[in-house]
């Protein structure tokens, strides 16, 4: 197999794993709609988890990987098979020390984190109170899943992805069980939830762990903070961590805004958000880890023209996934949250609420799956400060717009300046690694985005033209509702295969022939 054919590959493998994840994710958002809907006790919940959430994404599936990864990459090509498992225990030692002090102060400091993020909970003593309960509660989920990251940034090196990425989906089976069978039985029924997160971080973990020790890995204490490979890691920790903070900052910005709108507005944001990161998820997330350890072998022999040409791939091919998905959101975005959500206490107003934030943050996918892979690109060149300097202005973009924008527009708003900013950020990454790398194949990359661009707008009128009437006004039918829109979905995917096909849109071609290289057939050269 071609090296294109194995980033394809893995890049599959690991989709295939994060949409079971993320199907599990919306069986349990379904769910945690059904009990709690969009009030105040959700809001609570969700700004709770939002706090220790963000901490995962900056210390544990963000700047993990790209610090880890590169790193023990270069070990391993370099020093071997055994410098390498050390180098994997002490960096274990150092994540339970550094993060589980970091869980120690956020619970005793917690009630400042809450004031800090949610202010406009401060004067709702109930609301502000349980908030802070629940923080606490979920605050050592952070050194559950940042074990996790570790174990799956290991197995990552070793070109192993299905069961790093189906890791997630325990956190979400284990929520899932937590609040259908103790809901009803604690006197706040949202503890239940949050006791669910800190189980689900530990399973997550422990998930990994026998993929983990047959790779030839093991755990163990090894408290050498002196090691070379630490202080190396360490060194791209910190830039790379202050990129994911910019850009998680973004996030906080939306939330301290977002506690200043009428109940609701925050659940709206929540789900609406929820939807975004399933194509986010499957494409771009898996795509950025599954092409990462490929680039940073590249980078560590040298071989800069291999690395240009296979991010340029794997941006095209990404973007051939992902922007048919956000077409797709944003034609169907009432009937797939009426579908998924509104049952329970989740009424018509909150789908209507849910789907207008979807409708712009969805305007951003391209360029938040885009994000992921040119970030890659300078992380596997052991370049972590570029990104920092390139998401403050993407930070400033989005506090700029926020504060435009929520007046006039409310939670859609503060989507829409979401959206704004991601597109600031991909535009001058993608700039400044053309001039680092030379040239990306830029004209190659432009014109294979538009092809896909007609080609999705087409799909998008058709599925808005066919989706119409009042039964996505109501609750119920579920299985009608089901069936249609399963086969609207259907026949829009025909119809953007056809439109891709007519234009020639080579990402086509390829997934045409790995197809029939796979059911049998023999690739034609082309």
């Amino acid at each position: 197999m071609d090296r294109k054919g194995k980033i394809a590959k893995a890049a599959g493998v690991m989709s295939a794993a994060t949409f079971i994840s993320r199907i599990l994710g919306f069986a349990r958002d379904m769910i945690f709609a059904f009990y709690f809907g969009a009030t105040g006790v959700s809001d609570t919940f969700f700004q709770a988890f939002k706090i220790p959430n963000l901490l995962r994404e900056l210390l544990a599936e963000g700047s993990m990987s790209s610090a880890f990864v590169p790193v023990l990459t270069e070990y391993r090509q370099k020093h071997g098979e055994e410098a390498a498992g050390r180098l994997v225990r002490i960096t274990f030692t150092f994540i339970l020390v550094v993060v589980g002090l970091l869980c120690i102060l956020g619970i005793v400091f917690s009630p400042a984190i809450v004031a800090l993020v949610s202010p406009g909970f401060v004067k709702f003593p109930e609301k502000f109170s349980m908030t802070v309960l629940l923080t606490r509660i979920m605050f050592p989920f952070l050194l559950c899943v940042s074990l996790a990251a570790l174990l799956m940034g290991a197995l990552n090196t070793k070109k192993v992805f299905f069961v790093p990425a189906l890791a997630p989906a325990m956190l979400n089976v284990t929520l899932i069980v937590s609040i259908v069978f103790f809901e009803s039985k604690t006197s706040q029924p949202i503890i239940a939830a949050a006791i669910g997160v800190l189980a689900g971080g530990f399973v997550q973990f422990a998930f990994q762990l026998p993929s983990f020790f047959k790779n030839g890995y093991r755990l163990g204490l090894s408290p050498s903070f002196r090691h070379p490979g630490i202080r190396k890691m360490t060194l791209l920790l910190v830039p790379a961590t202050l990129a994911l903070s910019v850009s998680q900052v973004n996030i906080v910005i939306s939330s301290i805004f977002a506690s200043f709108l009428p109940q609701g507005g925050i659940t709206y944001l929540f789900y609406s958000m929820r939807l975004i990161q399933f194509p986010v998820g499957i494409f771009g997330v898996a795509m950025g880890m599954a092409i990462l350890p490929t680039l940073s072998e590249h980078a560590v022999r040298g071989e800069m023209g291999r690395l240009r040409e296979d991010f340029s791939f794997a941006l095209r091919l990404l973007f051939f996934i992902a922007v048919p998905s956000m077409a797709g959101l944003i034609a169907l975005r009432e009937p797939i949250v009426n579908l998924l959500f509104q049952r329970g206490q989740f009424d018509y107003a909150a789908t209507q609420g849910t789907a207008e934030a979807l409708l712009f943050y969805s305007l951003g996918i391209w360029s938040v799956v885009g994000v992921r892979v040119v970030t890659a690109a300078f992380y596997s060149m052991q370049d972590t400060r570029t990104p920092v300097k390139i998401a403050t202005v993407g930070m400033l973009t989005n506090i700029l717009c926020s504060f435009i924008l929520m007046g006039p527009m409310k939670h859609s708003g503060l989507a829409l300046a979401y959206a704004v900013a991601s597109w600031v950020n991909f535009s001058l990454l993608f700039f400044f690694l053309r001039k680092k790398l030379g040239r990306v194949d830029a004209r190659k990359i432009l014109g294979s985005f538009f092809r896909t661009l007609l080609s999705s707008l087409a799909m998008g009128v058709a599925g808005w033209g066919l989706l119409r009437g009042e039964i996505w006004q109501q609750g119920g039918h579920s299985a009608v509702k089901a069936a249609y829109l399963t086969g609207t979905v259907v026949l829009c995917v025909v119809i953007y295969m056809g439109c891709s096909y007519l234009l020639k849109n080579e990402e086509m071609g390829y997934a045409y022939d790995m197809m029939k290289k796979k059911f049998g057939g023999k690739r034609e050269g082309r």
